[in-house]
């Protein structure tokens, strides 16, 4: 048994020194910087200001605007990814014959990247959307969604929804396809139409599916950042700047690295918030085959 401790100690210490150097340390660092007003720059002091940064940005009506967006945005995609998802599942485990295909297909965008996706769905909203408006006369609908405040926000959702959705799919699809084909056969006989069947017996028996689904599009959609540049950069106005990008032009935009870091710290603390208290609520709600 101490042969084995030691072998154990030996395999997870490369990996838990990495973790401390890459996660862990920063994150102390930062919550030091979180009572300081410093410039960034070499040589210029470090003021410690205690929490006036926090009671700073809670008077940044821009940083409050950008929390409104997050919240927004958040809501919107958490439930059009895992509608569109499940929806994506149910579909190709219906069993026609290119489910395969199609599954490969929803799935890909999931494989390009967020910095590649925002300039494509930005070519697709700018020049794509203005010709088919043109060309249909449809020009109230096909615009530029981009510059318009009341759209811009929308577009964002579907560029997210189009990236996770077929992501959240593959997870409903494992979570489909561990439900016993006797309790859904059982449930026929009994009389059970597919209303029912969807549920009283699909929707309890995917719970699991559905914490992970939750979970992963909220700590997504709370820490975008990427796309949020490539396609809308936070405009049009501030219009769609939200929680990272706010952080992020706070410390390297403005230079304002306590602020900017107090600002992350509370960010932490508002994704571990939300997330774990979803993650409690859909797991308390899980059943057993």
């Amino acid at each position: 048994m101490p042969n084995k401790k030691l072998w154990y100690f030996l395999f997870t210490m490369p990996l838990f020194l990495v973790f401390s150097i890459v996660v862990l340390v920063p994150f102390l660092i930062g919550i030091y910087y979180s009572f300081i007003d410093w410039g960034g720059i070499d040589g210029t002091p470090k003021v410690f200001v205690g929490f006036d940064n926090y009671t700073a940005l809670l008077q940044d009506k821009r940083f409050l605007a950008s929390s409104w967006n997050t919240i927004k945005f958040t809501i919107f995609a958490l439930v059009s990814v895992n509608l569109l998802g499940l929806v994506f599942a149910l579909l190709v485990t219906s069993g026609f014959k290119t489910s395969n295909l199609v599954r490969t297909l929803l799935f890909m965008p999931n494989l390009i990247g967020g910095l590649i996706l925002g300039y494509i769905w930005r070519f697709i909203f700018t020049d794509g959307a203005n010709q088919i408006g043109s060309l249909t006369g449809f020009d109230n609908i096909f615009f530029n969604w981009l510059i318009d405040p009341n759209y811009a926000l929308i577009a964002l959702v579907v560029v997210f929804t189009w990236q996770m959705a077929g992501y959240t799919m593959v997870i409903y699809i494992a979570g489909i396809q561990g439900i016993s084909d006797e309790v859904m056969e059982a449930a026929k006989v009994d009389g059970a139409n597919i209303w029912h069947r969807m549920t009283k017996i699909v929707f309890p028996l995917l719970m699991p599916s559905f914490t992970v689904c939750l979970f992963l599009t909220l700590s997504g959609a709370f820490k975008i950042y990427d796309v949020n540049l490539s396609l809308t950069n936070g405009g049009p106005i501030h219009h769609t700047e939200l929680f990272a990008m706010n952080v992020f032009n706070e410390i390297f935009g403005y230079g304002n690295y306590g602020l900017g870091q107090a600002k992350a710290i509370l960010f932490f603390v508002i994704i571990a918030l939300v997330t774990i208290t979803q993650v409690i609520i859909t797991k308390r709600r899980e059943v057993q085959m």
